[in-house]
């Protein structure tokens, strides 16, 4: 569903209008909607269906605690990828038994801290990873289930910064290597080999890069299978995409259906981690135009929100839509112009050469599909407060994450004992 949509000439997140929220919290703000949230996590399992399929939903998209209660209540268990995020989702509720714990750098402390928690299962990367963890376990006395990760050498045809399933990326293990590799995890006491996983990359638009991975590792845990060793479990990840601009990513019937194509005759559970599929239609973030500034050549619209707030457009050239919060007048003249944020940096804009409506210092402006990697992956830079992040239900909102305060911000520093007495400096000139 589109949970964001004009009511009597205002944008709507489900029942309240943004503008509310604006004048209640401030701008720039995120704002996400649960119906979205929810209605996304069923069309997954619905589409599922009878599939032995485990929904985890990846932290890393968006990590806020009631967004993750949300999609936990609504039945998803949660992919993590560092420590933070695996107390995040247990936080939030998620059962430490329904946790897959990615990614190709956790640390002694975050292993023994997983292990200790009881998480279903360790996404293991590398074979120095295979041995530190049968380390841990071991001392422990404790028992780790396992999903090789492979790299199944598959271009995802995605943005190069995000693609992670060819040879040359630094996620899983070589595909000519990972027989070998499950087989030592095998041996090893302590150690519990459940499986396989495979992820090659985000926002993808077309199945056919899932299905030549999947049929990879499809192929693999039979031949491992051949050979009397179980794999109970296949990881397929994530990285279905959604629209932002022309793209028709499939839906998740679309990507049910394949992966009930290349699994046909396979007794195995499997494991789905969608990230942005679920969380980036459902949210939105809504800025304040500070100023309208003609040059020369272009017209730069100027807002509160910066690329601290939303890092996709500098980061990735992303494409985000923006609309207004009050809905223009139809058949209104449109004009290209640059919106840009006050960072200094030249990079810090969300829209070159946009065809907008008019819009004038005061104006709302809301960017769209930024439920995903947007306030996750916010900072600090440029000594700006991090946006608050509100969650909406029906006609009610309410903030999960408020707008710190420059008192906060700067109590987070501490001064060396050397510099604790304030020196007032003199201007340059100033007599004595």
């Amino acid at each position: 569903m589109n949970a964001f949509a004009y009511r009597n000439g205002a944008l709507h997140a489900e029942e309240v209008a943004l503008a509310d929220v604006a004048a209640g919290v401030g701008t720039p703000f995120y704002c996400y909607a649960t119906a979205a949230l929810v209605d996304r996590y069923r069309d997954f399992a619905d589409a599922l269906g009878q599939l032995p399929a485990r929904i985890c939903y990846a932290l890393k998209a968006n990590a806020n605690l009631a967004v993750v209660r949300t999609l936990a209540e609504a039945g998803a268990g949660a992919d993590v990828v560092s420590e933070g995020e695996l107390r995040r989702a247990l936080a939030a509720g998620v059962a430490p038994s329904d946790v897959v714990f990615s990614g190709v750098g956790k640390t002694r402390d975050e292993l023994a801290f997983a292990l200790e928690a009881g998480i279903g299962q360790f996404n293991v990367e590398s074979r120095p990873e295979l041995a530190l963890l049968h380390e841990v376990a071991a001392a422990a006395g404790r028992t780790a289930p396992v999903a090789l990760r492979v790299n199944p050498d598959i271009d995802a045809g995605t943005h190069d910064k995000i693609a992670t399933g060819r040879r040359g990326d630094k996620f899983g293990i070589d595909f000519a290597d990972a027989p070998d590799a499950y087989r030592t995890g095998a041996a090893l006491d302590g150690i519990d080999m459940v499986g396989l996983a495979v992820h090659i990359g985000s926002q993808l638009t077309s199945l056919a890069p899932f299905r030549a991975a999947f049929r990879r590792v499809v192929e693999l845990a039979r031949a491992l299978a051949a050979e009397g060793r179980a794999v109970r479990r296949l990881d397929f990840g994530g990285g279905l995409g959604i629209p932002y601009d022309a793209e028709r990513p499939p839906g998740p019937a679309e990507y049910a259906a394949m992966i009930r194509e290349v699994t046909a005759g396979l007794d195995c559970a499997l494991v789905l981690e969608p990230g942005r599929a679920l969380v980036g239609p459902a949210g939105v973030m809504v800025t304040r135009v500070l100023y309208v500034k003609d040059s020369a050549t272009r017209r730069f619209v100027i807002v509160d929100g910066a690329m601290n707030d939303l890092l996709r457009p500098a980061l990735y050239q992303a494409y985000h839509g923006i609309v207004p919060v009050v809905e223009p007048p139809a058949g209104a003249a449109r004009a290209l112009v640059d919106v840009v944020g006050p960072v200094c940096e030249t990079g810090d804009g969300f829209a070159r050469a946009r065809p907008l409506p008019p819009v004038a210092a005061g104006d709302l402006l809301a960017i769209e599909g930024a439920g995903a990697y947007g306030a996750v992956m916010a900072s600090g830079y440029n000594g700006r407060p991090l946006v608050p992040e509100v969650l909406v239900k029906g006609g009610e909102y309410a903030v999960v994450r408020p707008r710190p305060d420059h008192a906060t911000l700067l109590a987070q520093d501490r001064m060396p004992h050397w510099l604790q007495q304030p020196r007032m400096r003199r201007a340059r000139g100033e007599s004595r």
